[in-house]
């Protein structure tokens, strides 16, 4: 990648060296995105709460970091390298590469909708109705459909959905303790 202490790995090297003890794969998405599907042997840090997290981590282990599709594995490297970390690799093409290479994702039942397609109802729906109502009411509602195009032109350059990160926080996508999955994260010294 972009520092020489950070490496990009197949999903498939990933999970030979989890089947080695070689690496702790750790995934940086949120908590309602880890609920939705993760993988089994892995801990769970959201990358916004990876730097108040690093005291748990051994920074002489290797550490495989894991996101939806690369972009926050990478900030989360970054953000280990510049701690001092430097057996990292980011697995190439986040969790949807995981899944396309048919290595096996955790499932569990929700009742919410996933994350990005509340998103995208929301998108939608404004945009449809605030285009209708800029034709039949007043050209100024046109304003509405010219700022969610923005939003998505930004999150999806960048990785970063400003409407993803407040839905995550509505209260029916939070994820109760007790709906947590624990096959996972409570080691540390994964």
């Amino acid at each position: 990648m972009t520092t020489s202490s950070v490496t990009e790995l197949s999903p498939q090297e990933v999970q030979e060296l989890l089947r080695k003890g070689e690496t702790t794969m750790i995934d940086v998405r949120t908590d309602v995105e880890f609920a939705e599907q993760f993988v089994a042997d892995c801990r769970h840090i959201p990358l916004d709460q990876l730097s108040s997290a690093v005291s748990e981590l051994n920074p002489n282990r290797h550490y495989s970091l894991l996101c939806l599709g690369g972009k926050r594995a990478a900030r989360a490297a970054g953000i280990l390298s510049d701690l001092g970390y430097s057996h990292l690799a980011i697995v190439s093409g986040g969790l949807e590469n995981w899944k396309q290479c048919g290595l096996p994702c955790e499932t569990p039942r929700r009742r919410a909708l996933p994350l990005m397609r509340q998103v995208q109802l929301i998108v939608g729906v404004l945009s449809l109705v605030t285009s209708i109502l800029a034709i039949f009411v007043n050209p100024l509602f046109a304003a509405v459909p010219a700022v969610l195009g923005l939003g998505l032109t930004i999150a999806g350059s960048t990785g970063w959905c400003g409407l993803a990160f407040v839905l995550a926080k509505m209260p029916w996508n939070r994820v109760p303790a007790s709906a947590a999955p624990s096959s996972c994260c409570l080691n540390p010294n994964r």
